[in-house]
C-alpha cells in the first residue's frame, strides 16, 4: 500500500498536465500545448547548504580524496541532462548537489541530529554539463531524516543548477519511495513529476536514477 501511495504523487502530476493541455514525452518530460517543456520546479535551498565546502568537490561523493575508507550505504548513480524549455542541451551548466548521508545526517553544524557523520562520505559534489547537456554523479542513497518539529523528510538530493542565463535551486526525489506520499514539501509541489527521477539501467550492478533538469526560459 505504501508504494501505491507514493505513486499517487506522479499520477497527480500527470493528471494536472493533461488538464492544462500538456502531454508527457516518451522520456517522461512534461510538454505544454505550446510545445515548451515544463520547467523543473524550484524548491527551498534548505538549512544545510554547506557552510564550509569540502576540499574534494568532484562528482564522486562515495570517496573523499586522501581517505582510505569508502562511504557507508548503497552506492547509486544520478545521471541526466540539463535542457532549456525547447529541449535543447545546455552545455557548461554548473550543477552542485548536497545531501544527507546514508543514516540521514548532513555534514553541517545546524544538523543537531544524534545520528553519526560518515567520514568517508563527501556530502557535496559539483560538475559541469558536457556539450550534450549531460551530467553524472556517483553518490550514496541518502537516508530520511527528522526536522526539529518531528516531521521526517523523504530521501532526496538538493541541487543548484546555474546555466548561462538562468539558475534554479531544487530537490530530486526517488521513484517508488514510500515516504514521498507523506513528505510535506513534495505534497505542496505544483509539478511533482518534474522532481521525481526515473529508474535507469543499472551500472556495474549499482542503481541508476535518470533525472533531466529543465531550465526556465531566460
Amino acid at each position: 500500500m505504501d508504494r501505491r501511495l507514493s505513486e499517487l504523487v506522479a499520477r497527480r502530476a500527470a493528471l494536472r498536465f493533461a488538464a492544462g493541455g500538456a502531454v508527457l514525452t516518451a522520456g517522461g518530460l512534461a510538454m505544454g500545448a505550446a510545445g515548451a517543456l515544463e520547467p523543473t520546479e524550484t524548491m527551498t535551498i534548505g538549512p544545510f547548504y554547506p557552510v564550509l565546502r569540502p576540499i574534494d568537490e568532484d562528482a564522486d561523493l562515495t570517496m573523499v580524496n586522501g581517505m582510505k575508507i569508502a562511504a557507508k550505504g548503497e552506492v547509486i548513480h544520478v545521471t541526466g541532462r540539463v535542457l532549456d524549455a525547447r529541449g535543447k542541451p545546455v552545455s557548461g551548466a554548473r550543477i552542485e548537489i548536497w545531501q544527507a548521508n546514508a543514516a540521514g545526517k548532513y555534514a553541517h553544524p545546524a544538523d543537531g541530529s544524534p545520528v553519526p557523520l560518515d567520514d568517508g562520505f563527501q556530502g557535496f559534489g559539483v560538475q559541469t554539463s558536457d556539450a550534450e547537456g549531460r551530467y553524472r554523479f556517483k553518490t550514496i542513497r541518502p537516508g530520511a531524516y527528522a526536522i526539529p518539529d518531528g516531521r521526517r523528510r523523504t530521501p532526496h538530493i538538493h541541487v543548484d543548477i546555474a546555466g548561462r542565463q538562468t539558475r534554479i535551486v531544487t530537490q530530486m526525489f526517488f521513484p517508488g519511495e514510500p515516504m514521498n506520499a507523506s513528505d510535506f514539501l513534495l505534497k505542496q509541489s505544483e509539478s511533482p513529476a518534474t522532481l521525481i527521477a526515473r529508474r535507469g539501467a543499472a551500472m556495474a550492478g549499482q542503481p541508476v536514477f535518470d533525472w533531466d533538469i529543465i531550465l526556465p526560459a531566460g
